[in-house]
């Protein structure tokens, strides 16, 4: 019997406390400025929060919780809180877009990791005039940090890319300097053969032109 009277209780304690805290918002979006970041790298998250009740309500704290995993495997927390001054308020059926900056550690574990997004609201009630306490709607994103190794492989395979073209571009030389000394020697040697025939042939005809004594 007091069993069954204390679940009695439990419930009507449940439902006067539930009218108090209603669903205010939804974060219908979380976007990053870039696909990929490097260690050490800073960027920022744009928040779009919707508010889908009968009356406006307010953000008092957006913030975003990146789980660091280290190069040395362990692991820290930390949160970045947005850059707009709050509270805000949202009109009914009204979004607003926010933007939380962040910086990542030089030390941070390439890889994916999550970026857990919460916004505190509160729920404006007509009748008695006042804010009260709704709901943390929470959003998560995946961020990519890219391997520094890959950075350094794009580097030296540009690198090389650069002297491939440099290379190519000394041996289209070579061969055009080869190609025009070969035309310069030929034509020497054709111009030295016309010069010989023409003496050959001048002394010929001055041979024959002499008169006799």
């Amino acid at each position: 019997m007091q069993k069954k009277l204390l679940i009695v209780l439990l419930s009507f304690l449940s439902l006067m406390i539930v009218p108090f805290v209603a669903n205010a918002a939804t974060i219908t979006s979380c976007t990053l400025d870039r696909e990929t970041y490097l260690q050490g790298q800073t960027g920022y998250m744009t928040v779009r929060i919707y508010n889908d009740k009968d009356d406006e309500i307010r953000i008092t704290e957006l913030t975003a919780t990146i789980n660091y995993y280290y190069t040395d495997e362990n692991v820290y927390l930390q949160t970045f809180y947005t850059s707009t001054t709050l509270p805000i308020q949202i009109q009914q059926g009204q979004s607003s877009t926010f933007h939380i900056p962040f910086s990542l550690p030089t030390n941070i574990a390439s890889g994916y990791t999550n970026i857990d997004v919460k916004a505190k609201t509160e729920l404006w009630d007509s009748p008695s005039e006042r804010w009260r306490v709704s709901d943390h709607p929470t959003y998560q994103q995946k961020l990519f940090i890219e391997s520094p190794y890959k950075q350094q492989l794009e580097e030296q395979q540009t690198t090389n890319q650069q002297l491939q073209t440099q290379l190519q571009e000394q041996q289209s030389i070579n061969e055009y300097i080869t190609t025009m000394m070969s035309i310069f020697g030929v034509t020497t040697i054709l111009f030295a053969a016309v010069t010989v025939f023409l003496i050959i042939l001048y002394r010929k005809t001055r041979i024959i032109t002499q008169p006799t004594a």
